[in-house]
């Protein structure tokens, strides 16, 4: 009853505030929310919100439009996580976020988005969040070559910083399986050749080394080799 009584004088306070107040607080209170807002469209995931929050931050004029505009939602993800990987290949991450955010909203199965944001994410300090990323979109495509050469290679970055094991085990891990779902894959031959450095095996790091490189020169990160060559010669006297 004390508490009802409260709450009833509080209510009965703010009532009393003349209008120009109420409409003060008002506008802080939204304020706030746009603030709220403009920082989780530019968050993966819109910063980890609530689906149906997320809505409200995009606002109910656009899902009307994406509905009138596309036959599924599923076709309009696929819309706006292409157009997300657009503007990351222009240099603007923020956009970038904002379009594979929308993407997510729109279908949370597309592994597209979670691939996008995993990149995007890679640029921090440390590689957490983007291996959260790449895994959740790696469980919705098991064999994309793409999303476990990126995974993979997120696992070699925590385990030079954490020298943990289990993280290089992984990260080698899934840069076997991406080369053997595409072989093709020059950036996977790689990183795989880098895996196998940091386990102490040169031979197959050279040999990963090479079959990158016969797929494309553009691939082979050369302070890398400078620091495999120090540890063994090439055996084929290509790169010296």
């Amino acid at each position: 009853m004390k508490y009802l009584i409260c709450l009833l004088l509080g209510l009965g306070a703010l009532l009393a505030l003349p209008a120009q107040a109420q409409r003060k607080l008002k506008s802080k209170a939204k304020d706030g929310m746009g603030a709220v807002s403009a920082a989780s469209r530019l968050q993966p995931l819109f910063g980890g919100i609530p689906a149906a929050q997320a809505e409200a931050v995009v606002g109910a004029a656009f899902l009307a439009d994406v509905a009138r505009s596309f036959a599924s939602k599923a076709e309009a993800s696929r819309f706006f996580s292409t157009k997300g990987y657009e503007y990351l290949a222009e240099g603007k991450p923020d956009t970038a976020i904002y379009r594979l955010n929308l993407a997510w909203l729109l279908d949370p199965k597309n592994p597209d988005v979670y691939r996008g944001l995993g990149v995007i994410a890679s640029r921090n300090p440390t590689p957490d969040e983007s291996i959260g990323l790449l895994s959740r979109g790696l469980a919705l495509a098991p064999t994309d070559a793409l999303m476990l050469s990126d995974l993979g290679s997120s696992y070699l970055i925590r385990y030079e910083q954490t020298r943990k094991k289990k993280d290089l085990t992984t990260g080698h891990d899934h840069l076997q399986r991406a080369v053997a779902a595409d072989p093709g894959n020059a950036v996977a031959w790689q990183q795989l050749a880098r895996a196998y450095y940091l386990q102490e095996n040169y031979a197959q790091a050279w040999d990963a080394t090479h079959k990158g490189s016969a797929l494309s020169m553009t691939s082979v990160d050369f302070n890398f080799l400078s620091e495999l060559m120090v540890k063994m010669p090439d055996p084929q006297g290509k790169f010296k």
